[in-house]
């Protein structure tokens, strides 16, 4: 193993690189926003409040999120803060979301949950958050929107308990909600923080007090609000959970604070709060071992890839995870599925359809590399000993379609146009067998429509999706024989790998109790190309 670079260490220390999850509109993209104008990398947040109004987040950028005000894509933006160099993960907000949002979270070392005080723990968050618990990453805690009124918060406390099966530490506590909001209390500093009605981009205007049953609290706020306050305080440090790091650390508690993205409330403290206590970058699993990301030159997987970010171009960037060492501009790495190597000349990072040419990153850094067709979602780039770092995740696709060309002479562009949106990840693409009938899977519907348009925008090709009534699909394992005798009963991946469709969980159980000779798995993960 390399000697540890003292230089490598102290950057890698700085870094702190997360992704934010939420179900749509609990205020995911606002709080992002937030969080670029506190680290200056914007001068003002757009106040996105969706799709009527006209302005659109700093991190949307594709055509069809302008016009939807939605989150359709994965964008990757990093600033400085504090002596940290954060990188935002920011997956799609919308319920539609795509698998894309997933494979995102593989490459956070940590993630922000937003939740709206007024609908708790929602369906889509529930999804995302199954995949931060797989990873055993820490997840924090934002509940927003204390200026309307919501649930209560010990009710939203038992909820994220018991949908999640994650325990909660309030770092502070609210004050009121709603039209009474006057603030939180700060449970380990002591301290209050004051709500200023309709004050955006407000300095936080804080004081010291002795504890919750300070009665300067009852001066500002008022009396029936500090007795409120007196009562729940002691209820949570009789009854609540004690603070412990090394469960934070595990992702099995979670530290929750209160406040208002919108008005600013509280985001400055929350982002205090989280880089004292997220993690820098952690070791990654990969063939040959854990990989220290001090410990070893250069190396990183790929974890999305988008075409066409600039329309004027016609480009296609690969989104890189750093994973250990430094990264130089027109460095030569090992491309090791490819076997070559390679040269990284034009390296970016992203700001929106804003970029930026990299001169040097470090582990824990997400990087833009310009793909003329060799990159696929995780391939590992190194430098030194080849390794190379653990298969994506794949999910079963929840929705299917049937696609065809409406043109046949416009064949060319369409199988084109379907292969690089697949490797992308867009979505998943399977054939029947014999006829060769090409059947879509997504995770989200809305990713047909996504595929509907950039087909038309960005390859001339209209197309003719029919749905299908399956909801699962399962990959086959077995013996070869087993498998042919499948074959008129199943699809193939676009690596050859036979696929079972289903339109029910009876369906499946029956199959699983029918074919007993035949592995039923939930994703490809580990299970070898047949192409």
């Amino acid at each position: 193993m390399s000697q540890v670079n003292p230089q490598w260490e102290q950057e890698i220390a700085k870094r702190r690189t997360f992704a934010i999850i939420s179900h749509p509109d609990a205020g995911k993209t606002t709080m992002t926003e937030k969080l670029l104008y506190f680290g200056g990398a914007i001068r003002e947040a757009g106040m996105v409040k969706g799709r009527k109004n006209s302005k659109h987040a700093t991190s949307d950028w594709m055509e069809i999120e302008k016009k939807r005000g939605i989150s359709v894509t994965s964008s990757a933006m990093d600033f400085e803060y504090k002596g940290h160099h954060i990188n935002i993960l920011d997956t799609p907000g919308h319920q539609d979301f795509s698998e894309d949002t997933y494979r995102t979270l593989t490459a956070a070392d940590a993630a922000v949950m937003i939740i709206d005080v007024a609908k708790g723990v929602e369906a889509q968050t529930i999804k995302l958050f199954k995949v931060c618990r797989m990873r055993g990453i820490p997840i924090f805690t934002f509940i927003n929107k204390l200026d309307r009124h919501g649930k209560d918060p010990f009710e939203l406390l038992e909820e994220i308990e018991r949908v999640l099966g994650i325990r909660s530490y309030p770092m502070n506590w609210p004050i009121g909600m709603g039209n009474y909001f006057s603030g939180v209390y700060d449970r380990a500093k002591s301290r209050v923080e004051l709500y200023q009605s309709g004050s955006e981009h407000q300095e936080i205007s804080f004081f010291e007090v002795s504890g919750a049953d300070d009665p300067m609290i009852g001066e500002r706020v008022g009396q029936d609000l500090w007795q409120q306050l007196q009562d729940e305080i002691s209820l949570l440090d009789v009854a609540g959970d004690d603070f412990d790091m090394e469960l934070i650390n595990k992702g099995e508690l979670t530290p929750v604070f209160f406040g208002s993205a919108i008005n600013n409330f509280g985001v400055q403290t929350f982002l205090d709060n989280f880089l004292q206590m997220a993690p820098p970058p952690s070791p990654k699993k990969s063939n040959i071992g854990l990989i220290e990301p001090s410990q070893r030159p250069f190396s990183g997987f790929i974890f999305k890839i988008q075409a066409n970010m600039n329309p004027a171009h016609r480009d296609r960037v690969a989104f890189l995870r750093i994973c250990s060492g430094r990264f130089e501009r027109g460095m030569t790495v090992k491309h090791v599925r490819l076997g070559k190597d390679i040269k990284l000349a034009q390296p970016v990072q992203f700001m929106a359809q804003d970029r930026e040419i990299v001169e040097e990153s470090y582990a824990g850094d997400v990087i833009g590399l310009f793909d003329p067709g060799i990159f696929q979602i995780g391939d590992t780039l190194c430098v030194g000993q080849p390794l190379e770092y653990e298969e994506m995740p794949h999910f079963s696709p929840e929705f299917f379609s049937r696609v065809m060309v409406k043109d046949a002479m416009k064949h060319k562009q369409f199988q084109k146009g379907i292969m690089q949106l697949t490797e992308e990840g867009t979505v998943q693409l399977f054939r029947t067998y014999p006829m060769e009938d090409l059947i879509l899977g997504v995770v989200g519907v809305l990713q047909f429509e996504v595929l509907e348009y950039r087909l038309k925008a960005e390859y001339g090709v209209d197309i003719m999706l029919t749905r299908m009534p399956y909801q699962i699909a399962r990959w086959l394992e077995g013996e070869k024989a087993a498998l042919d005798a499948l074959k008129n009963k199943t699809v193939t991946d676009r690596y050859g790998r036979p696929v079972m469709l289903f339109e029910s969980e009876y369906q499946l159980r029956m199959a699983i109790e029918k074919y007993s000779n035949i592995r039923f798995h939930e994703s490809s993960l580990g299970l070898k190309s047949q192409a």
